[in-house]
């Protein structure tokens, strides 16, 4: 039963090792090692969730898609230099995610382009190189955004006009009681200076 279970284990294990990798197990329950290394990878394979240590060096990657690595969670070792990263907006997650998970690969990796950061390395980058990088809404958010504009604008402009109606009315009602007033004291004084 213990053969059984180790070999379904091992097949397992086999099973969700990416093609393009080797993958070796580090011993009982300590996860896997994953040796995708100078295999010309363009792009982060599907890993196996125990994956403990992750060899990506000496590819052809460029840029890793957020959260492709977010599930690698008892990850303890990364290796993922040599690589001709493109140091746009996209690498943006690949350096949060090495400053959590293994910050001193930040001064191993390189960045191939764009040519303003070529051969600068992760750790240099500042807010300033990736302030490019403004984050663009999706099309519906703008939509709701410009709509939402309008709505304000137009119930701005709805409050100022009502104030100024309101004033408006507050005058006339003002200059109709002056004028009643006015009619109403000169036909009173007529009807006095009548009886006299």
């Amino acid at each position: 039963a213990g053969f059984a279970l180790s070999l379904l284990f091992h097949m397992t294990q086999t099973e969700v090792c990416p093609p393009s990798c080797n993958c070796k197990s580090l011993g009982e329950m300590k996860g896997l090692q994953v040796d995708c290394s100078s295999r010309k990878l363009t792009e982060v394979p599907a890993l196996p969730l125990d994956t403990k240590r992750l060899y990506l060096h000496n590819n052809s990657l460029t840029s890793v898609p957020p959260g492709a690595l977010d599930s690698l969670r008892s990850l303890k070792e990364v290796k993922i230099f040599d690589n001709p990263w493109n140091c746009d907006c996209h690498i943006l997650y690949l350096k949060l995610w090495l400053e959590d998970i293994s910050a001193p690969s930040l001064g191993n990796i390189r960045c191939a382009s764009p040519a303003s950061v070529r051969m600068k390395t992760l750790r240099q980058l500042t807010g300033n190189e990736l302030g490019i990088c403004k984050r663009l809404l999706p099309i519906k958010c703008l939509e709701f955004f410009w709509r939402d504009l309008i709505l304000t604008t137009v119930a701005i402009i709805t409050l100022i006009l009502v104030a100024w109606a309101l004033k408006f009315s507050k005058k006339l009602v003002c200059q109709i009681n002056l004028s009643l007033y006015d009619s109403r004291g000169r036909l009173l004084g007529r009807h006095t200076s009548k009886n006299h």
